[in-house]
């Protein structure tokens, strides 16, 4: 393609548009300097910090129309009898107290379709499966194509007040919430709350909400709350560097858990898991998600997440429903399908 078609960076972050590409960066205390900031944190991999000419409000998108996925090119890295084994396996690890909860995902990949623009997929995205903490960000000279449907708070800053909201418990309805699912979020809360703490004001983190039900297209969520206030001195890099990869997709004690991700999950998660978002600098102020409900192009392939957080309760099964559950509107969306025909 000559130069002067290639796809131009751009952002869509939060409620704006970021465009006139300025640099990019990987070191995270330029997020404390100025500028207005797109960032990608994969879950393994280099930050992409991406600072931006010009803010202003995100509108319509009024490019070419995404071009869809077949539904049967989706190939996941965990087949339902590995995925049911994995959780077995944590489960067992759980038992010996090794560990008290795993989050276990699986990649699906499907080949890139021809004349694929993450802006498109992005902005289907945003018709078909409305999200608090969608983003988009496409930088080509990066090879960094993301476009998220969140509805999860990583990390979120006003001055030196830091937040997260983690998720934990996924039901179809709001009605269907299983004990285990409290236990989940309830373990991530704590968990969370050690993470800011390593970084916030002794007597400042607080849980200002727990176990909350927040009802999304297609699935409704438990979602909680820990604030706290910041040590003077410290900014983005201290903050993300004590909390992440995030608590709730990860699990309890995260190092430990993260050991068992390395042995049982066969494919990097890339991008999937990490965090996605902005940051205006200068006026001390950002928003990073949760990569979940989150897809990506690499090696010419479109990539999607799926996954839950296993503990001594969890069922194979109705693990493996979970994660399809997780996926089906979005790889739907994915497909082309008009958002009117989605159903709620």
């Amino acid at each position: 393609m000559p130069a002067d078609r290639r796809p131009h960076a751009l952002a869509v972050v939060g409620d704006r548009l970021l465009t006139g590409l300025r640099d990019v960066t990987s070191d995270l205390t330029a997020l404390d300097g100025s500028g207005s900031w797109a960032v990608v944190l994969p879950f393994d991999g280099e930050p992409v910090c991406a600072r931006f000419e010009r803010a202003r409000p995100a509108r319509p998108w009024t490019g070419r129309p995404w071009v869809g996925v077949a539904p049967e090119a989706w190939r996941s890295s965990l087949d339902e009898g590995r995925f049911r084994a994995g959780v077995s396996t944590v489960r067992s690890s759980i038992g010996r107290g090794d560990v008290y909860q795993v989050n276990l995902t699986r990649v699906l990949a499907a080949p890139l379709p021809a004349g694929a623009d993450v802006a498109a997929l992005g902005a289907a995205l945003a018709e078909g499966n409305p999200a608090p903490f969608s983003a988009v960000v496409r930088l080509p000279a990066q090879d960094v194509h993301v476009a998220s449907a969140s509805p999860e708070c990583f990390l979120a800053r006003d001055g030196d007040r830091v937040w997260s909201s983690p998720i934990k418990g996924t039901a179809a309805t709001a009605s269907g919430f299983l004990a285990k699912d409290r236990a989940e979020n309830v373990m991530i809360v704590d968990l969370v709350r050690n993470d800011l703490g390593q970084v916030c004001d002794w007597g400042t983190v607080s849980v200002p909400s727990l176990c909350a039900v927040e009802e999304h297209p297609g699935l409704a969520h438990l979602v909680s709350t820990v604030s706290g206030r910041l040590r003077p001195g410290l900014g983005w890099a201290e903050a993300i560097g004590a909390t992440f990869p995030p608590g709730s997709v990860t699990g309890a004690p995260k190092l430990a858990a993260l050991e068992h991700i390395e042995r049982l999950e066969p494919v990097s998660r890339g991008v999937y898991c990490g965090a996605v978002g902005w940051v205006d600098a200068d006026r001390g102020v950002g928003s990073l998600n949760v990569a979940i409900r989150t897809f990506w192009f690499a090696e010419g392939e479109i990539r999607f997440g799926t996954g839950g957080g296993i503990t001594w309760d969890s069922d194979p099964g109705g693990e493996w429903e979970e994660t399809e559950l997780k996926a089906r509107r979005l790889l739907r969306v994915a497909a082309g399908t008009p958002a009117g025909a989605l159903g709620p």
